[in-house]
């Protein structure tokens, strides 16, 4: 936001075209980016090594929520069980009004774990499940 106040994330919207909305999501995790690094022991000298910069290595998104019954995360899987449907995903993070605050958008991304809940029926726990979604990296960096 440009006014610099820190605005609290409620929601992670995740789209994927033709599938649409695959849902809104309380928690995400993996959103980062880092780059190997290189050693390289100098010739002669004993006391240097240069670091290189390698490659660049993007962690799998991990996405939860409260159990639903939508089906989009299933379908998702579906076409992607039968031949590599990658596809362009992007994560909105909102806020509690549903105003969007920063998107960002992955390349070549597949579903690659859904986890169900793990939760015993009689009990308070909100049931939960898990999406992890593999990706080429950040579009635009």
């Amino acid at each position: 936001m440009s006014d610099g106040k820190i605005t609290p994330i409620s929601l992670f919207v995740v789209k994927v075209p033709d599938i649409d909305t695959i849902g809104m999501f309380t928690r995400c995790s993996g959103l980062e980016l880092s780059i190997e690094v290189l050693e390289y022991a100098e010739g002669g000298n004993n006391e240097f090594v240069h670091q290189l910069p390698g490659q660049l290595r993007y962690p799998n998104l991990v996405l939860t929520r409260g159990l639903t019954n939508e089906d989009a995360v299933f379908k998702w899987f579906g076409a992607t069980r039968t031949k590599a449907d990658l596809k362009e995903v992007t994560v909105t993070f909102q806020t509690h009004r549903r105003q969007a605050i920063r998107t960002f958008t992955f390349a070549n991304a597949f579903p690659v774990r859904w986890t169900g809940p793990a939760s015993e029926a009689g009990t308070s726990e909100v049931a939960l499940e898990t999406l992890e979604i593999a990706h080429g990296g950040l579009q635009g960096f």
